[in-house]
């Protein structure tokens, strides 16, 4: 077995001045030819990589802190720590340092800590050491000027702590700090203010090892309660002895780690409280301090996972039903305060740490501990989950799976938190907003694993919508059951906010799994009902959920949109938001002009067929106008028979290519850059445009999908022509859209599904690349109602050059091949 003696961790320092770990590993000394010189070297103990080579350099200056570590600089801004595991492994290397420099092991510091000038140097060497003050009352104010002269130098500031160790002078001070106090001396307790901030600024180890040890760190805080600056001195031991408390929730039966985590609280005490902020100049000068507290907080935290006895007890308690609740709610606040102090720790002392509590049941703990009434113990629990997710959602994912298989779903980890997030009472929804971004962490893709035998993604997203998107999703249901929301209360908006906002987050992330639930439970019908909130952001929400739909241009969402007439509420609020220039309007707006731009042609004909009455005479913008011509060009290509003698229509190609012959996106742009560059002229009457890539398939193959579509085609428009048939003997219509306002803002809409839809109607799921209409609209298009308007939208916005644009356009349209305008109309 390897000496535990020379087990070290190596930590650098990095520019935020904190301790980072580079890794565990077994040190040794020899010499390296290649440095030339004796070196420290650290082999990693997992494969023996070599984790530090440096060589022991004469000048460099090397310190040894707390028994169990060397601190050294490399470079300018390059500082390096070994921490020992055992005190005499720390002692051997110190010694083979020290015989390299010529150094006496005694000494904590190998060089002086030097950059000055000349003048010092030379000063410096003709006094070797520094001679202090007899440490008597009346010399106080001539110690004070001495250290405070000291701390600009660094040599001189060297030599003080020296003198300061070797002669027990700390102890000494706060002897005389008790007679001043005594004697109720103000000025003698500001001057020991003025030399112990000034010791501090030493940033010297072993100075702090006496000041913080337990005989004197309260006298240390008491001499810095005397500030000058106050008229009253403050008190801080007060507040340490009777107001703070240690709560031993679970019985701390190592004297040591009880001593370490009372010397933590205080030095950080110390540094948050009692020392005043430092300045810019002072700030690395109390890099030591920072040290001392971190090296202490990791070395509580490794003693603590080392007791499986007291952990083991904890949990134990936090989930038994016999516990009280004042108990449980000290070991739950434990256990948080636990994890806090973890977050100092570096990635492997952090992933240690998590897995401990994962093997002792931190997940089934918290399970327990949420399903409670206490307020409080839920928040804390809430808490401690967030830690855990941030740390490994995979592990939280891994353990809802594995739980799902013996629970029932209303029990579930995961459904909890979600019942939480809804049931939140505090009016700002504070719990909630945390529990949504948990929640959105979990159900992320993007850091979900994947291995060559599963797919994390696939498994826990399958899970998700089969056991908790419907209790996600049961307040938005509840509210929606009429034409507006059943409660529009403030705190009620705020919960249907943040739903619709994870909700958005799953269209954008979550493709299929997503896609099914919208429409198989018709979620987005439901959404649209909260346009008619009278808060404006929750409306504004449900606008951004159809437009992240919209901008998947996916046909299915468009056929499902169609079918259900789901413009109907958008363009309902727009024209209740009358003349009115706010989001709302802008929001709506851009919507429609997305559509125009990416030429969404089943959208387009959609919204022309059934709105266009009521969107006409918004002219202050161009895009209505725009969709219209959009849709005066499909129906002018539907009715040029030269451009229907294709039988391979260029919708019908993008439908096999997506599907039956789905190849990547470089084929892709390869068999558009063809379709651009070949003319007509080239092709044989008849002939469709087959890339070259799919010339080497079997003509068989290719041609057999096409020779079943025409035969449906032909099916369906006969089909088509007996229903328009029956439909106009039988004086049916297709939906009609009826309008009417009594002034320029206020406005009734309503829409009426027909009960017969016809194939390619406004009510038929059809799209262009559906078969039967490919990339077409329908020649028959559905009566519309008259309208009677009285005031109209007032123009806020005025594009002059918009017409003009659309005039060039047309131009450039005209001067174009019927064969060349055709390809880039479709």
């Amino acid at each position: 077995m390897t000496d535990t003696r020379r087990r070290v961790k190596v930590y650098t320092l990095n520019e935020d001045r904190q301790w980072d770990d580079r890794g565990t590993g077994h040190v040794s000394s020899g010499y390296v030819e290649r440095l030339k010189g004796m070196s420290l070297l650290v082999r990693a103990e997992s494969d023996g990589s070599l984790l530090l080579e440096s060589k022991i350099n004469p000048n460099t200056a090397y310190q040894k802190q707390q028994d169990t570590l060397i601190v050294w600089s490399e470079a300018e801004n390059y500082d390096l720590a070994l921490s020992f595991q055992e005190k005499a492994g720390c002692d051997e290397i110190w010694e083979k340092i020290c015989q390299v420099q010529g150094k006496d092991p005694s000494v904590d510091i190998t060089q002086d800590l030097v950059d000055e000038s000349e003048e010092e140097r030379f000063d410096d060497m003709s006094s070797p050491g520094l001679e202090l003050p007899s440490c008597e009352l009346s010399r106080l104010e001539e110690i004070a000027e001495l250290v405070a002269s000291s701390l600009p130098s660094p040599l001189r500031r060297e030599k003080l702590a020296l003198a300061l160790e070797n002669e027990g002078y700390i102890k000494k001070l706060l002897e005389l700090f008790h007679v001043c106090e005594d004697l109720e001396n103000i000025e003698g307790l500001h001057h020991l203010y003025e030399i112990i901030k000034g010791i501090f600024l030493l940033n010297r180890t072993a100075l702090f090892e006496v000041m913080f040890s337990e005989e004197c760190i309260m006298d240390v805080i008491g001499c810095l309660e005397y500030d000058p600056t106050l008229s009253q001195p403050r008190k801080h031991r007060e507040f340490l002895t009777k107001t703070a408390k240690f709560k031993e929730v679970i019985p701390i039966s190592d004297p040591e780690l009880k001593q370490k985590i009372h010397q933590t609280y205080r030095v950080q005490y110390i540094q948050d409280m009692v020392l005043p902020t430092p300045s810019v100049f002072e700030e690395n000068m109390l890099s030591t301090l920072h040290s001392f507290i971190f090296f202490n907080k990791v070395e509580i935290v490794g003693m603590l996972q080392e007791d499986e006895k007291f952990l083991t007890d904890l949990f134990a308690q936090l989930t038994d039903e016999a516990t009280d609740e004042e108990k449980r709610q000290e070991l739950v606040n434990f256990l948080k305060e636990f994890c806090a102090f973890s977050q100092t720790l570096q990635p492997q002392n952090r992933d240690a740490f998590f897995k401990t509590l994962s093997n002792m049941g931190i997940l089934p703990a918290l399970e327990v501990i949420l399903g409670m009434d206490d307020t409080q113990v839920r928040s804390a629990a809430t808490d401690i989950f967030s830690y855990l997710v941030e740390y490994n959602p995979s592990m939280v994912r891994e353990f809802v799976m594995q739980e799902a298989q013996q629970n029932d779903d209303d029990i579930l980890l995961i459904n909890l938190i979600i019942e939480h997030m809804i049931c939140d009472t505090d009016p700002e929804l504070g719990g909630a907003v945390q529990l949504m971004g948990l929640l959105r962490t979990l159900v992320d893709p993007e850091n979900m694993l994947a291995t060559a035998n599963k797919t994390e993604k696939t498994e826990f997203l399958g899970f998700f919508y089969k056991h908790c998107m419907h209790v996600l999703t049961a307040p938005l249901l509840a509210n929606t059951t009429e034409d507006k929301p059943s409660k529009d209360d403030f705190q009620t908006a705020q919960l249907l906010a943040l739903v619709l906002e994870l909700l958005t987050f799953c269209v954008e992330h979550h493709t299929y799994h997503i896609k099914n639930y919208i429409i198989n439970k018709d979620i987005l019908r439901r959404v649209l009902v909260l346009m008619a909130s009278k808060h404006a952001f929750l409306a504004l929400c449900a606008l951004r959920f159809k437009r992240k739909i919209i901008g998947l241009k996916d046909e299915f969402y468009n056929r499902y949109i169609m079918k259900s007439f789901l413009f109907e509420p958008v363009v309902k609020a727009f024209l209740n938001n009358g003349s009115r220039y706010n989001l709302m309007n802008s929001a709506i707006i851009e919507m429609f002009e997305f559509i125009r731009v990416e030429d969404i042609k089943s959208l387009t004909a959609h919204v022309i067929e059934n709105y266009w009455k009521a969107l006409e005479d918004v002219d202050y913008v161009q895009t209505f106008k725009g969709l219209k011509l959009r849709f005066e060009q499909q129906r002018e290509r539907q009715d040029n028979p030269k451009l229907d003698s294709l039988p391979f229509s260029h919708s019908m190609r993008s439908i096999l290519r997506n599907h039956r012959y789905r190849r990547d996106a470089r084929t892709l742009e390869d068999e558009e850059e063809m379709w651009f560059n070949t003319d007509e002229d080239d092709m044989e009457d008849g002939e469709a445009v087959v890339s070259p890539s799919d010339k080497t398939k079997n003509d068989d193959d290719i041609m057999d999908p096409i020779s079943k579509f025409m035969e449906r085609k032909k099916l369906k428009e006969s089909e088509e022509k007996e229903v328009l048939l029956k439909t106009n003997l039988s004086g049916r219509q297709s939906p009609s859209f009826k309008l009417s306002l009594s002034s320029g803002t206020k406005t009734n809409l309503s829409s009426q599904s027909s009960a017969t839809s016809l194939p390619g109607s406004p009510g038929s799921p059809g799209s262009p690349g559906s078969p039967g209409s490919p990339g077409s609209v329908p020649k028959s298009t559905s009566q519309t109602a008259a309208i009677t308007t009285k005031g109209g939208l007032v123009g806020l916005v005025d594009y002059p050059d918009d017409d003009e644009d659309d005039d060039e356009d047309e131009d450039k349209e005209d001067t174009l091949p019927l064969s060349k305008k055709a390809k880039f109309e479709s």
